[in-house]
């Protein structure tokens, strides 16, 4: 992607920064400008946990509500007063009745752990992806080197992550016995114990190991096609990361309904289900998910989480990338002779 300075200085550190292009040379394109995607490929490993939590913050705090509509649409056994038709028409609902502020129930845990989480996962990213490209095309932008780059980085982001799911989603629940996340993590931790924090994490693996697969090389096969060049077009990354995410979606609603089963224990489904004590595997969610609803069960919820993915790849991208630039080019302006 290209990046048009206006600052004779800034040239100089973007030209400094580029670590990785793509045709060998010295990151320019035909036209002689810089390749903005190479540029940051030096960055630290702080630039990439800072931009990376930055971006994981704002992400998960911009789509928290429509995550809480989600959480309740996958619901196998809802509470009739807590049954929905749309997304806008549940937040309207729950607002009403339940009060403004009841959709952000929770948001204080996921800020803490999508912080942390999201900059080991873009950190690990980051040089995953380096070091495999250079292993699988030398030089070069390998969509098997970014999809395995992707899910390796995952599972330092859903160790992290899980513990914060399995709070939130229990505070999203309508009727919730949790009236904050420390009483959600006290309850949990003296009725369950500290397992029942990871109970879904090999679901949450099992899920988001292929929803990263399909979303990166979804969103290298896109750019190609919208965005040949790699200039820098920030619709075509909109566009891209959106499309993407919402396939990536689509394609994992089945483990996504099963880990939060898995993470809510709804006592009402497990009953119907004759299921005393605990749920615990993925096996037993996805035989406990088809008895209940039938096929029909594993897409509950799908329009909310394709709805919420596409505006929620798009705001990570597009922060992760506007920070990495921005801090890498800060530093390396600060050492620049001038």
């Amino acid at each position: 992607m290209e990046l048009r300075s206006g600052s004779v200085g800034s040239q100089a550190v973007a030209r400094r920064m580029d670590g990785d292009s793509r045709d060998g040379g010295g990151g320019k394109d035909a036209t002689g400008s810089e390749d903005y995607e190479n540029l940051p490929t030096s960055a630290s490993v702080s630039t990439h946990m800072t931009a990376g939590a930055m971006a994981g913050i704002l992400e998960h705090s911009v789509m928290y509500p429509v995550d809480s509509v989600k959480t309740r649409m996958q619901s196998l056994s809802p509470d009739p007063k807590a049954r929905y038709t749309s997304i806008y028409g549940a937040l309207q609902k729950i607002m009403r009745t339940e009060g403004f502020w009841r959709p952000l129930r929770g948001i204080n845990v996921m800020v803490m752990g999508a912080g942390p989480a999201h900059a080991m996962y873009f950190a690990c990213y980051e040089n995953m992806k380096r070091t495999l490209n250079d292993v699988f095309h030398h030089q070069g932008n390998s969509h098997l080197a970014n999809g395995i780059a992707g899910s390796m980085a995952t599972l330092l982001h859903d160790a992290v992550m899980n513990p914060a799911e399995v709070v939130k989603q229990r505070l999203q629940m309508y009727n919730s016995q949790h009236r904050s996340a420390l009483s959600c993590i006290r309850t949990v931790w003296r009725t369950e114990g500290l397992g029942a924090f990871y109970r879904s994490y090999t679901t949450q693996l099992t899920m988001n190991i292929p929803f990263q697969s399909i979303h990166f090389i979804t969103y290298e096969f896109l750019q190609e096609q919208v965005n040949p060049h790699r200039t820098y077009n920030p619709q075509s990354h909109i566009i891209s990361g959106g499309l993407a995410g919402a396939l990536a979606a689509a394609a994992t609603t089945p483990l996504d309904v099963c880990k939060t089963l898995l993470n809510t224990q709804e006592n009402v489904a497990l009953s119907l289900a004759n299921i005393s004590g605990r749920l615990s595997g993925m096996a037993n969610a996805f035989r406990t998910v088809y008895q209940l609803n039938g096929l029909a069960g594993y897409f509950k919820g799908i329009q909310a989480r394709v709805i919420y993915q596409i505006p929620s790849t798009a705001i990570s991208w597009s922060v992760y990338e506007f920070f990495k630039y921005f801090l890498t080019k800060r530093q390396l302006e600060n050492r620049a002779p001038y």
